[in-house]
């Protein structure tokens, strides 16, 4: 088992500001789990809402919540959307002697009226899957290859973890996806879902996804916003500067996490990886969701012009601008690009993400940092 310090230190203070403490996260990135745990270690209660003995126990909800104390654990919540107008009840009531641990695998959005019926009350916390940081620098080619959910990244072989991959995309199309009351058919979502890993690191463009569909464009971007809302898909906004220069306007898309990419791609391991035409762009991919996972910035964005410039990743930490460059290369050199971003955005500091073993000043504002060195990636950009 590896633990999740971080997480559970979060949870915890959450906890003891607000009545009810919202872990989101996809499905199978070991949100029960670490739920659990923090359970264990105080006077709690566990209803798993996919369970129908534990529906049956909520079909009175006021009732059953109102004789608990300590903290109430409520387990897939999006299955019983109808709970979120009772908890707002119950946590106003003077006398609540409770706290509310809910546990979702779709966001706010997704979730229709979560956020406006708790507000005040609520506290977010995203989940993801494994980072770096948890699974150890060194386990980096693994944990991009098989992505970071536990079940993947821990499985004994990569056939083992390429099969658990496959089965969580069937089951997530034909499953999980309906019990959101969304219907959409399980194959139309495939190909999409496929379609967009072929996409992946590029900037979204509607129209030529919808017309290789056969779908509108409007249809492409609900597609789009579904996966986002279910923690599938990352959008990641452009960054606009006052400049006398065409900004790109549109988001770059990203699936979440590579092993799910790899799957959806026909993957299998990483001499296939090392092969593939598209692994810059799962290496950047996979380095960016680290990089977010370990320093969760509060706003992220990528930067590009018409004319070619652009930045990977561009943060706003402690007042200082910081650009990132994801390189997968053992040598990265310097390209105008980064000269361009440097100057038009005025950045504090220019990083360059790599797979080497050495961290080295490139330039005066220019540093090549190893990915196993992301602990102090996090520490110079003032991240956890």
């Amino acid at each position: 088992m590896i633990h999740r310090p971080t997480y559970t230190r979060q949870i915890n203070d959450s906890l003891k500001r607000a009545p009810i403490t919202a872990l989101l996260g996809p499905r199978q990135c070991g949100k029960t789990t670490l739920a659990r745990s923090v359970g264990d270690n105080q006077q709690s209660h566990y209803f798993d809402l996919e369970s129908v003995p534990d529906q049956q126990r909520l079909r009175n909800p006021e009732l059953m919540l109102g004789s608990l104390s300590g903290l109430i654990i409520l387990d897939e919540i999006q299955r019983m959307p109808e709970l979120f107008s009772v908890l707002r009840v119950m946590v106003d009531k003077p006398d609540c002697a409770s706290r509310y641990l809910i546990l979702g695998s779709a966001s706010p959005d997704i979730i229709k009226n979560a956020s406006e019926t708790m507000a005040g009350r609520v506290e977010f916390i995203e989940l993801s899957g494994f980072d770096l940081l948890e699974t150890g620098e060194d386990s980096w080619r693994d944990l991009w290859l098989r992505g970071g959910f536990p079940r993947s990244f821990l499985a004994r072989t990569d056939a083992d973890s390429q099969a658990w991959r496959a089965g969580f995309i069937r089951t997530f199309l034909e499953r999980d996806i309906p019990s959101l009351g969304i219907t959409i058919p399980a194959t139309a979502m495939r190909r999409f879902w496929t379609m967009l890993a072929h996409y992946h690191g590029q900037i979204w463009n509607g129209s030529e996804i919808g017309r290789a569909m056969g779908i509108s464009d409007k249809t492409a971007r609900s597609y789009l916003d579904l996966l986002a809302g279910t923690f599938m898909v990352r959008q990641l906004q452009p960054w606009h500067e006052n400049l006398k220069k065409r900004q790109v306007k549109s988001p770059k898309i990203f699936l979440r996490d590579t092993g799910i990419l790899h799957a959806l791609m026909d993957i299998p391991d990483f001499h296939a990886l090392a092969g593939n035409p598209k692994i810059g762009a799962s290496w950047e991919g996979f380095v960016m969701e680290n990089i977010l996972q370990v320093i969760r910035p509060f706003q992220a964005y990528f930067w590009a012009t018409h004319s070619g410039a652009e930045i990977d990743l561009l943060l706003f930490q402690q007042g200082r601008r910081i650009g990132i460059e994801i390189k997968y290369s053992d040598a990265p050199a310097i390209t105008r690009s980064m000269r361009v971003a440097l100057a038009d955005l005025t950045l504090d500091h220019l990083l360059i993400v790599y797979p080497g073993r050495h961290r080295y000043p490139m330039d005066e504002a220019i540093t090549a940092v190893p990915l196993n060195e992301i602990g102090s990636l996090s520490d110079l950009l003032g991240g956890r």
